[in-house]
């Protein structure tokens, strides 16, 4: 039997929280077992109590001050135990019944990782914002001009990756918050990995329904595609 460790960053989730931990709990996989890793990242609008009534059911790191995306997804990647580790966010935006297609190039020995890309395929995706749309590929651009590589979503949030990738690259990563995405597609890049793409549902959230990331992030990526690209 294999582990899948599903390592969710959360920062003030409160009203989806529950909704995402029950549909990941609700999908069946057959002979691979789940591990829920959580960390909390200092949220501040209840998602914490909501946690701690659920510590004695999941694995649930509680960080001291919010630190980032990035930060939680190193203290998340240390704490699982698992054979396949997915990232999964804490709010509805990607949907985990899509787990099974996003594992099967790892599960079939073909792919040491799997992204799940908003841009190619043929499920259903939310119409939302035109500029993100082009910034989210532009950074996959700049990052495949880097990386020598042909994605078409760098920027995803469905990242999946062996036990292998995570031993050799998890201890190396240094970005806390959304240059996570750059530095860990430059560091599967370098060392050869075996990459894979399969087409996702995408359900994008507005600003006003909690939406976090903005143009100061985007800029900050570019950066982080240098450095990690060339100079890291």
């Amino acid at each position: 039997m294999k582990k899948l460790s599903i390592i969710i960053p959360v920062y003030n989730e409160k009203e989806t929280i529950r909704v995402i931990l029950d549909k990941i709990e609700s999908i069946n996989l057959n002979d691979i077992e789940k591990e829920i890793v959580i960390v909390d990242d200092g949220s501040t609008d209840g998602t914490r109590e909501i946690l701690r009534e659920l510590e004695g059911r999941y694995k649930i790191y509680f960080q001291e001050k919010n630190q980032g995306k990035g930060a939680a997804l190193r203290r998340g990647f240390n704490l699982g135990t698992g054979d396949i580790f997915i990232v999964q966010d804490a709010d509805l935006e990607y949907n985990p019944a899509e787990y099974p297609k996003i594992l099967a190039p790892i599960l079939n020995g073909r792919a040491d990782v799997v992204y799940g890309s908003r841009f190619v395929g043929s499920e259903a995706h939310r119409i939302l914002y035109f500029w993100h749309s082009l910034g989210n590929k532009f950074l996959t651009l700049l990052s495949n001009m880097s990386t020598n590589l042909n994605m078409t979503d760098m920027e995803t949030c469905y990242k999946a990756f062996s036990r292998e990738v995570i031993d050799k690259i998890a201890p190396t990563l240094k970005s806390s918050r959304f240059g996570f995405e750059p530095e860990i597609t430059a560091k599967v890049a370098k060392n050869n990995f075996r990459i894979y793409e399969v087409g996702i549902s995408y359900a994008g959230r507005t600003y006003r329904e909690g939406k976090k990331i903005n143009c100061w992030d985007g800029l900050k990526a570019i950066f982080s595609i240098i450095y990690f690209s060339f100079f890291d």
